[in-house]
């Protein structure tokens, strides 16, 4: 049992794959309907709504989906099938509950993805990359299931953006990996949320593998 209580303070404060599978598997049963709907969380349909007006379509990963957040508005805006990808498997339980997602991949993104390369069409995380505790090292697993010309949309909290090196990764990629790599700018919560990380804020990296 995880010693930390499960809010946004504990998540933002997470700093191993155990204590991801943790801290998630007490917080999922009350993760939509506390959490979600108290800090008016944003992100997930910024993340989906920028990966469609991108031309985004399936097959997609949702990579972190959680509770399935993100994945509920892509399949509202007719994209599938969709696959969920997270640590926990108390979160994935209940996104499956859903019935949005074609199959369920339990992984630490740390050990790779467990999926035949070139999987996928799209790949789209919202959530993953806005704690800090992952960090640019697993791009290469991601783009690995990813097929060429998949478009990405993966959300990145701004204050690890270059703190955590994803700015280098990302140039870097340009390099022959990626193309076409876009940085909008949005408010990670809605007008309704209070607290230290009201005004937070990620950026949405919109790219195509090469």
């Amino acid at each position: 049992m995880s010693t930390k209580t499960p809010d946004l303070n504990a998540a933002y404060g997470l700093q191993s794959p155990e204590d991801n599978r943790q801290l998630y598997a007490e917080w999922a049963g009350d993760y939509d309907d506390g959490f979600a709907a108290r800090e008016d969380y944003q992100l997930p349909a910024h993340t989906a709504r920028a990966f469609v007006a991108a031309g985004g379509q399936g097959p997609v990963l949702d990579v972190g989906a959680g509770t399935g957040l993100c994945g509920a508005i892509l399949a509202g805006l007719g994209v599938g099938p969709i696959d969920a990808a997270d640590i926990s498997a108390e979160m994935l339980d209940r996104a499956m509950r859903k019935d949005i997602y074609r199959d369920a991949i339990e992984t630490d993104l740390n050990q790779g993805i467990p999926a035949p390369r070139d999987s996928y069409s799209g790949i789209v995380s919202s959530g993953t990359f806005t704690h800090g505790h992952l960090g640019p090292e697993v791009f290469p697993a991601l783009l690995r299931v990813a097929r060429h010309g998949a478009q990405f949309a993966i959300s990145i909290n701004a204050k690890h953006f270059e703190e955590k090196g994803f700015d280098l990764a990302l140039r870097r990629m340009e390099q022959g990996q990626i193309e076409n790599l876009k940085l909008p700018r949005v408010r990670i919560y809605g007008d309704l949320a209070a607290g230290p990380h009201k005004d937070d804020i990620a950026f949405i990296a919109l790219f195509e593998k090469s």
